[in-house]
């Protein structure tokens, strides 16, 4: 069988795969364009994609030849899981390896903000600091910190447990189990920070209204996924002096344009999507994907399904 992987990936996975099938594997540093990704899919068995490519109805129609595909993510809102579903191919993910490092990243970002080491460094390599001062960057001790979480999923959980360790209070939003409300989060976080996966109700969902909600001084901090939050009314409510900054692991558009005002920003901090960004938690990504593309290929079932659903599926009638 042949397989389409739609970028190099890091560790020995690859190897396996190829020991197994045919491999291609796309060898430009961006994405393979939509007009690309379906020339090769129309002569693969399988594909293992990343969240930059879009596989949907369309593509799968003209690629009749794709059993199995696995996403390189613990994400998959790339594809469109109810049109993979209804041509019985089962779609991979690769959740919890990248727990840890997305949450330490969370954590970094966050003490970053409060204690203003970027706008600190800035200010150095500018030439802008001539000597200690008392009252220059002062930041927040963490202890008089509360940390609101909008999701409490792996993820979100992680945080939890790193953040009350250095002493914040956190208070989060899934309903039961002690969980509030996203009013009483944002009427109560000094730090505002984003765990929940995208989804329609997602989308968005940090506004301008919500926005407006948080505390006057808040921060919002957003490794999750950039379409979480408009980005224009998050440039509104900074250039406003609302918030007192963000930082960012992921936006919308990704990446952002050079020259965009949230790039103006001393006390914004955007970093290019690397909240899984560790060796250990990228290969381990790499081996479930193609665990799930050579389970998916040998007709069995997927260790890590997206579509569990496509397993129990009538078989289409004649």
């Amino acid at each position: 069988m042949h397989v389409f992987v739609t970028r190099q990936l890091p560790g020995a996975a690859l190897d396996q795969l190829r020991a197994r099938h045919s491999v291609s594997v796309w060898p430009g540093l961006l994405p393979p364009s939509p007009v690309e990704l379906r020339r090769y899919a129309q002569r693969s068995d399988g594909l293992l994609t990343l969240l930059t490519d879009r596989v949907d109805a369309g593509l799968l129609d003209a690629c009749p030849s794709v059993r199995v595909v696995s996403n390189y993510a613990v994400g998959f809102e790339n594809i469109d899981i109810p049109a993979a579903t209804a041509r019985g191919i089962p779609v991979g993910h690769t959740p919890g390896v990248l727990t840890g490092a997305t949450a330490q990243l969370a954590i970094t970002l966050i003490l970053d903000l409060l204690r203003r080491v970027s706008e600190a460094d800035k200010a150095v390599r500018q030439g802008r600091w001539q000597t200690w001062e008392p009252a220059a960057y002062l930041g927040t001790s963490l202890s008089e910190v509360t940390l609101g979480l909008v999701g409490h999923g792996r993820i979100g959980r992680a945080v939890a447990a790193l953040a009350r360790s250095l002493g914040m209070r956190v208070i989060y939003t899934t309903p039961g189990n002690g969980g509030h409300s996203l009013a009483e989060v944002l009427a109560q976080s000094d730090v505002v920070s984003l765990h929940a996966p995208l989804t329609p109700q997602t989308r968005g969902m940090i506004n301008a209204r919500v926005l407006a909600a948080m505390r006057p001084g808040a921060l919002l901090v957003n490794v999750a996924r950039g379409a979480m939050v408009d980005t224009a009314a998050l440039t509104d409510a900074l250039r406003a002096g609302h918030l007192a900054g963000a930082g960012l692991d992921v936006t919308d558009p990704e990446p952002l344009p050079v020259g965009h005002e949230l790039l103006t920003f001393p006390n914004v901090i955007v970093t290019p999507h690397i909240a899984s960004a560790t060796v250990a938690a990228r290969t381990a990504m790499a081996d479930l994907a193609v665990g799930n593309l050579l389970a998916g290929l040998d007709g069995q079932v997927m260790p890590h399904c997206a579509n569990p659903a496509v397993y129990t599926r009538p078989a289409p009638t004649a």
